[in-house]
């Protein structure tokens, strides 16, 4: 399992370079695709530190919230109700556009990217951990998200084999997705 996961890893990180052949790290044959798409929902599990971390961040530099646990629990439950909220989604979303062969894959290239993306976010928070100039920080901040962002689009663009503007729209409903349980969520607050 460990050098599965690595190399699924490495397939992302490939990815997060430009690097098409990270795919190849990442796809199963045929009759191996579900089980790997099943194994990799691992990356929910490999994110939750950084996930964690993340709001460490925002709490040192933001300030803790009036009870934290109730924050962090909520968080917690739309972290997971995304995950998995986007994974049927998309199912659904590749069986309308005529790539449900392809939809394996994908999910397993998005779980894995998900993890350069989260660590990319860790990274980017440290400026402002740090205390560097907010003008730095924040750009860091931007730079990081365009990046997560653009990194998504390349995945999806790949991995179901479509052209950019519906790798775009389906990135835009995992972001808006991801907004609408942030509201939630800091709404039950």
């Amino acid at each position: 399992m460990t050098a599965r996961l690595g190399t699924a890893l490495h397939g992302a990180f490939l990815l997060a370079r430009g690097r098409p052949d990270g795919l190849l790290l990442i796809v199963a044959p045929p009759e191996a695709e579900m089980a790997v798409a099943a194994r990799s929902f691992w990356a929910v599990a490999v994110c939750l530190p950084a996930f964690l971390c993340l709001h460490l961040l925002d709490w040192t530099t933001g300030g803790v919230p009036p009870a934290p646990g109730r924050v962090l629990t909520l968080d917690l439950l739309g972290y997971v109700i995304g995950w998995v909220g986007f994974a049927l989604l998309s199912h659904r979303l590749a069986g309308a556009m005529g790539r449900s062969p392809l939809w394996p894959r994908f999910i397993a290239v998005w779980n894995w990217c998900n993890v350069v993306q989260y660590l990319m976010l860790v990274v980017a928070g440290l400026p402002a951990l740090l205390g560097l100039p907010a003008l730095l920080a924040q750009t860091v901040w931007l730079v990081a998200m365009g990046w997560a962002l653009w990194l998504e689009w390349y995945a999806t663009r790949l991995a179901l084999a479509i052209p950019g503007r519906l790798a775009m729209a389906l990135v835009a409903l995992d972001f808006a997705l991801g907004l609408f349980l942030l509201a939630l969520t800091g709404a039950a607050d």
